[in-house]
């Protein structure tokens, strides 16, 4: 038994926003539950989470929140806590731990950003050293902004503590008092009263700024220059994130950076993440720049490390997210508010933390291990395409798209059921003629179905029998609907047969398979054609078809016709990587109005799109599902 849920702290999920920006989100219909699969757990309609309770300022203030305990505190005082072996034995504050001993990176089943090699630093980030009240010293990341004091920093909210010290282009090699920028004690802190480290929706807060104490009478602005702040314009940018690993995590102790990374929705909160390998404890508060100055030293930031689980996820060494998952929240009114407060040196209450409307979300790679086949069509008329997913234990869903890469909602077709665990494989096109996408399923009895308008008339009513059950039929391996040979409907349907024999059925129709042309043979090598798909992937008006091979390679036939095979085109050279692509389609789901957009689901769940692929490349890569 399998539940599709959201699994929070690892996954982002396919949603709404996730190619092209923030999307409202949509309330979507609930499967009844059965003995099989418990029902899909739902966010709320308006995709709001309720408040957690405001948190106890016994458990999160002083100096935290109240702001002035450090008010006193100079350089000299810095200088003489902060010893080399103090800062050596500081600990990230989010739970952040070591690389384990004999620790080596899971083997990708994507491409996932890997940080820079360490490089050293820029002037306007450094380390952030603080006391707990246990007595721990911790290590954070901060990055100077723009004030009218000249002496703001920000960090993350689960950074504040006692005897601070902001280290600007942090060496390790020298003492605090030898610093290439100085050490500046930190005056006042300011955080959001509302501020909750935990996994309630005021992780959404996780920032904090503080004031700092001058350095032989100047400001750290006017020594190291400042970084402006925008808000953050959406869910998915491109960033690079600065932070400094701790020696004791990261024996090269010096600042690292994922560069121009894209970031992904966190599924009920109002926060972005990464996945970007390197990411070690210290990282806490980093910067996350989409953009930097022609100097290099200062830019635009719009997020900073921090977040739910106070910035990463709490997984065990052997899971492949382990410190490479990493959260931000989006700066936004709250943001901006505590900004200006820390301007002026107020500590406002702003009262209860509402969020915004959220990414529409389905789910986790965990279930999508589960969606065995998929097809994309203009299953509503709306010109562009929607997705349906046949699941393991037989449920159908319809993912619906607004045509700018947006999922805005899902309904489901069939409940869970044991006839459509016998659904081998499906593809999608205009048979009918009706400008509205058609479901063919081939059966594992050999019948073939037709489903039309099955975005209007759903799946609850008798389909066409394209031909009944039959020994013939049970070998057609994999299917395609394309218009290979129709100028105007998808109409025509690509066979691989198990003995490798590739046969195109042009003019296909309710009822009847239209003309058969035969492109190959029987033959060995297509045997090891594990999936089709077709598209406009050459951008001409006919279509190409695209053939993933059991060694990985990739493969598009550009020029396809019912008198022969197009010209083969390389997208992949057999790889590793590729023989983990399970399930494959293609749609038009985005604003060129081409059907080039290449779905696919990872053997672990991962489900990636590449938008705009062509006939010889991959598209822009989206992830949809995080793997499991």
């Amino acid at each position: 038994m399998y539940t599709r849920r959201i699994r929070l702290g690892a996954a982002v999920a396919l949603c709404a926003g996730l190619l092209l920006g923030n999307a409202a989100a949509a309330q979507a219909a609930t499967p009844t539950p059965t003995p099989d699969r418990p029902a899909t757990a739902k966010p709320a309609p308006t995709g709001k989470v309720t408040p957690a309770p405001r948190p106890s300022t016994s458990a999160t203030s002083s100096p935290t929140d109240k702001g002035k305990a450090d008010a006193g505190w100079t350089v000299q005082d810095a200088i003489r806590f902060w010893t080399p072996e103090r800062m050596a034995s500081a600990t990230d504050p989010s739970g952040r731990i070591a690389q384990p001993q004999g620790w080596v990176a899971p083997r990708k089943k994507r491409s996932v950003a890997a940080a820079d090699k360490h490089f050293d630093g820029i002037k306007s980030v450094g380390t952030l050293f603080s006391q707990s009240k246990d007595m721990t010293a911790h290590h954070c990341t901060a990055s100077v902004v723009r004030s009218n004091g000249h002496n703001l920093i920000l960090t993350a909210g689960h950074c504040l503590g006692d005897k601070a010290a902001f280290v600007p282009k942090y060496d390790h090699t020298k003492s605090a008092a030898d610093q290439p920028y100085g050490i500046w004690p930190v005056k006042e802190w300011f955080r959001d009263s509302q501020y909750a480290s935990d996994r309630s929706a005021n992780s959404d807060l996780d920032f904090a700024f503080a004031s700092l104490n001058e350095n032989g009478g100047r400001n750290v602005q006017d020594v190291v220059g400042a970084n402006t702040l925008a808000r953050t314009p959406g869910f998915v940018n491109q960033v690079t994130v600065i932070g400094y690993p701790m020696v004791k995590y990261d024996s090269t102790d010096r600042a690292f950076r994922c560069r121009d990374v894209t970031t992904t929705p966190l599924p009920a909160y109002n926060q972005m993440q990464i996945d970007c390998a390197g990411m070690w404890g210290g990282v806490s508060g980093g910067p996350w720049f989409s953009k930097l100055d022609s100097s290099g030293d200062t830019g635009e930031i719009i997020g900073n490390v921090g977040g739910f689980l106070q910035g990463g996820p709490d997984v065990d060494p052997t899971d492949p997210l382990y410190n490479r998952i990493t959260y931000s929240p989006l700066h936004g009114d709250r943001f901006f508010q505590l900004y200006d407060d820390a301007q002026h040196g107020l500590h406002t209450d702003h009262g209860p933390y509402h969020q915004p409307s959220l990414p529409y979300s389905m789910g986790s790679g965990e279930t999508w291990q589960h969606a065995k086949l998929m097809a994309a069509g203009d299953f509503s008329g709306a010109g562009h395409s929607d997705l349906i997913v046949v699941w393991t234990d037989g449920e159908v869903t319809l993912y619906t798209n607004d045509g700018n890469g947006h999922f805005i909602s899902e309904r489901q077709l069939r409940a869970a059921n044991s006839t459509w665990t016998h659904a081998e494989t499906i593809t999608a096109g205009d048979f009918t003629g009706s400008n509205r996408f058609d479901l063919m399923v081939r059966w594992s009895d050999g019948e073939v179905t037709l489903y039309g308008d099955v975005g209007t008339n759903g799946l609850n009513v008798a389909g066409t029998q394209m031909i009944g059950p039959n020994s013939t039929w049970q070998h057609a391996t994999q299917i395609t609907a394309g218009r290979f040979n129709a100028s105007t409907y998808v109409t025509d349907l690509m066979v691989r047969w198990s003995d490798g024999e590739l046969t195109l059925y042009t003019n296909v129709s309710a009822g009847s398979f239209g003309q058969e042309h035969k492109l190959k043979d029987a033959n060995s090598t297509w045997t090891h054609a594990n999936l089709l798909t077709s598209g406009e992937f050459s951008g001409n008006q006919k279509w190409d078809l695209m053939v993933q091979w059991s060694d990985g390679e990739l493969d598009n036939y550009v020029g396809t016709t019912p008198s022969a095979l197009g010209t083969e085109t390389r997208i992949q050279d057999a790889n590793d990587l590729w023989t983990h692509n399970t399930v494959m389609t293609t749609g038009n789901f985005t604003t060129n109005h081409r059907t080039d957009d290449l779905v696919i689901r990872w053997s672990d769940g991962e489900t990636t799109m590449y938008t705009d692929t062509g006939m010889n490349t991959l598209g822009t890569e989206h992830n949809l599902v995080p793997h499991a």
